[in-house]
């Protein structure tokens, strides 16, 4: 029996790595056929506009449902029931907010960048420069998140457990060479294909993701003849906690008995978690760039409809995956495994192919999962690295250094210089952070962008007297106030899971600094801008026809 279970394992790891592989030679052989189609800035930043409302619904689609979405929920789902599910809905909601606010308006705005809307109206360095800073900050977070959660998948994956070695590899050694293989290819992805193959690798991630995560769907359905009700309380019983499973209060919002305070927090950072997943995805540089892609903004507007019909579907399978992996593997065999739940999806896969095919089907989903939850990094780092590179190459080299004055040549050359730079940084300090919380890394890039992005995106477009000080007051303390707040919080020391151990220096009682960063962002943008006399009203009057019909967006907003 052990010798079965040896050559099914070893089966598994073949699996694997052969899909691995075929996954990365297809999306390189798109990439080189991309790189022979970019010529222009307009084509390495934005996919020569070419792209369909489809064809980029599923690319935006693929740059949202990245591994915190796939393995995060699904194993936040496993592990708490309905609180887990709280995040599907958050992540969902804030895409009307994109579609309403932000989506057609940015893209009759912009040229490129989020940049291009904010410093319109604006003295042009001082605010590119801030815009650059603020997006480079949230895609360094989000990075780090997908590039450690990448390691961890690979080093699980091919059944590297602590004291074990593959390939000449331990567990450690494993993890680190995911990550450097996740950088490497994210480098190649961007420097030679630009957006263009960018775009179609997340076409391609987009199919594999939903296609892998409907046949493991329809899988634990059909284990429970399609009745989702008994699959719910199959979960609720196998969970430990019965009838709770399936109420509110088991992670967020938790009521502590006879501390009246300590529940307070509790609902509060609820509340702050909840504004910062709604609010946040407005304000993410790797989503909005999506929207320049796009010929005009009604394709923009088409494209968003897509996502979130995409996206819709995605978080309603997660939650089947998360009772199911909480029924079919269980708790503890969970927590086991990653004490976060991120392995519950890859372990529910195993589980299920062993249902209806013993363990060499078993070995081939596990493989099939693998490599679509793989293919779902891959595709988020790359959105994330181009946004970063256009950012550095278009808003702080052309606009701040050159003045406007670099040709397409020279922004494009430097584009692909910094998405090695930004790649390599990120690998650097993946390796360093492989002991952060993923999830915790996710909702911070996504409070950040909420505090410091989205306020200032919406007064330039929405409020006459807006100004550059108010610009720059609204971008820096939205981006101080979100990552100063989770330093002093109980994320980072003084509670069981922070991540600093040994010392205790929180004082900001909740986890996610969404409430108070996102007001105090607006209200700096606020504060910032009565107090200057700068007002430009023909220049808001040209960015309202602008944003409204689109004229001039193909110029550059250099004045």
């Amino acid at each position: 029996m052990n010798i079965l279970a040896q050559a099914s394992e070893s089966a598994g790891r073949t699996w694997t790595v052969v899909l691995f592989l075929a996954m990365i030679a297809a999306t390189l052989a798109v990439t080189v056929w991309a790189s022979r189609q970019t010529r222009s800035a307009t084509d390495f930043h934005s996919g020569g506009r070419g792209f369909t409302g489809m064809q980029n619904g599923f690319a935006i689609g693929s740059d949202y449902m990245s591994a915190a979405s796939f393995l995060g929920i699904a194993g936040m789902i496993s592990l708490f029931g309905y609180d887990g599910f709280l995040y599907s809905i958050g992540f969902l909601v804030a895409w009307l907010v994109a579609l309403l606010l932000v989506a057609e308006l940015l893209r009759n705005s912009g040229r490129f960048t989020m940049a291009d809307v904010l410093s319109y109206r604006m003295r042009q360095r001082p605010v590119r420069t801030a815009a650059a800073v603020s997006t480079i900050t949230v895609s360094v977070f989000y990075l780090l998140a997908q590039m450690v959660g990448a390691g961890a998948l690979i080093a699980l994956l091919l059944g590297i457990k602590p004291g074990e070695t593959y390939l000449g590899m331990d567990a450690a050694t494993a993890k680190i060479a995911g990550i450097v293989v996740v950088g490497i290819l994210m480098i190649v992805y961007v420097t030679f294909g630009g957006m263009k193959g960018t775009t179609w690798v997340q076409i391609i991630k987009a199919g594999m993701l939903m296609g892998g995560a409907f046949l493991l769907t329809v899988m634990v359905l059909a284990i429970y003849g399609f009745n989702f009700g008994e699959l719910m309380g199959d979960a609720a019983k196998t969970s430990g906690v019965g009838q709770a499973f399936l109420e509110p209060g088991l992670r967020f919002g938790t009521e502590v008995p006879g501390d009246a305070l300590q529940t307070m927090w509790n609902k509060l950072d609820m509340i702050s978690l909840g504004l910062a997943l709604v609010l946040g995805t407005a304000g993410l540089p790797h989503i909005l760039i999506r929207f320049y892609t796009v010929p005009d903004s009604k394709t923009a507007r088409k494209s968003v409809n897509w996502g979130i019909g995409l996206i819709g579907s995605f978080y309603l399978m997660t939650l089947v995956l998360g009772f199911g992996a909480a029924a079919l593997v269980g708790k503890d065999a969970i927590t086991k495994q990653d004490p976060a739940g991120n392995t519950a999806a890859p372990q529910l896969a195993e589980a299920a192919g062993d249902h209806f095919g013993g363990s060499g089907l078993a070995a081939i989903m596990l493989a099939v999962i693998a490599a679509v939850a793989f293919a779902a990094i891959l595709s988020t780092v790359a959105g994330l690295t181009i946004a970063s590179s256009s950012s550095l190459a278009h808003d702080f080299y052309n606009s701040v250094l050159r003045r406007g004055k670099a040709t397409d040549q020279e922004e494009v050359k430097v584009a692909r210089l910094a998405a090695f730079g930004v790649g390599a940084a990120a690998i650097v300090l993946a390796i360093f952070a492989q002991s952060l919380n993923v999830a915790f890394l996710v909702a911070l890039a996504f409070a950040i962008a909420a505090s410091a992005n989205l306020p200032t995106l919406l007064l330039s477009l929405f409020w006459k007297r807006f100004n550059t000080q108010g610009a720059l007051a609204g971008i820096y303390g939205g981006l101080l106030s979100a990552v100063g707040l989770v330093i002093f919080s109980p994320v980072v020391s003084g509670s069981e899971t922070a991540l600093v151990t040994g010392a205790d220096f929180n004082w900001f009682p909740l986890a996610n600094p969404g409430l108070v960063s996102i007001p105090l962002g607006l209200l700096c943008a606020i504060v910032g801008t009565l107090m200057s006399k700068e007002n430009d009203p023909r220049r808001f009057a040209q960015l309202q026809v602008r944003a409204l019909t689109g004229a001039g967006a193909e110029r550059a907003s250099q004045h």
